[in-house]
């Protein structure tokens, strides 16, 4: 018999980067009321969707990642170590979880991308120097100017 596979990602699970793969049962849904304008439709259904993700005791995430996280999303993590992502911008709440799963995926991404250390180079000893000369060129003009280069 064949195992047959398809390139439909697996729905039980988040994949953020390569290294990186997160059961959906790790999220936590909230739903509420959403405001603004609507007429009856928006006093009775919860569309307003907001995404828990608790950083600080996730099994997926290693010690680094963690660590990584924490200091990268500090803002949108609370005491806790909660990440609290909030979408409310479609009438379906169906569609405004899936926005707020879109919105870790990307915010994950970017907080986990390695980052490029700067290294540290130094001026050219020609263009110091020639700094240098093009700014007494400029003081030698300004005292001409004044009239404090004259030799009487």
């Amino acid at each position: 018999m064949t195992e047959i596979t398809t390139d439909i990602p697996d729905e039980r699970f988040l994949f953020i980067t390569p290294e990186l793969i997160m059961p959906r049962a790790e999220l936590q849904f909230r739903t509420s009321r959403s405001g603004g304008p609507g007429g009856q439709h928006v006093n009775k259904v919860e569309t307003r969707v907001e995404l828990l993700f608790h950083v600080a005791a996730s099994p997926a995430l290693s010690e680094a990642q963690r660590e990584c996280l924490l200091g990268a999303l500090r803002s949108g993590v609370d005491n806790e170590g909660v990440l609290h992502i909030i979408a409310d911008s479609s009438r379906s709440q169906y569609r405004n979880r899936e926005e707020a799963i879109a919105r870790l995926v990307v915010l994950l991404q970017h907080a986990l991308r390695p980052r490029i250390t700067r290294k540290p180079t130094r001026i050219p000893r020609g263009v110091q120097e020639h700094r240098l000369q093009e700014k007494k060129h400029r003081a030698e003009i300004k005292r001409r100017r004044s009239g404090g280069g004259r030799d009487e």
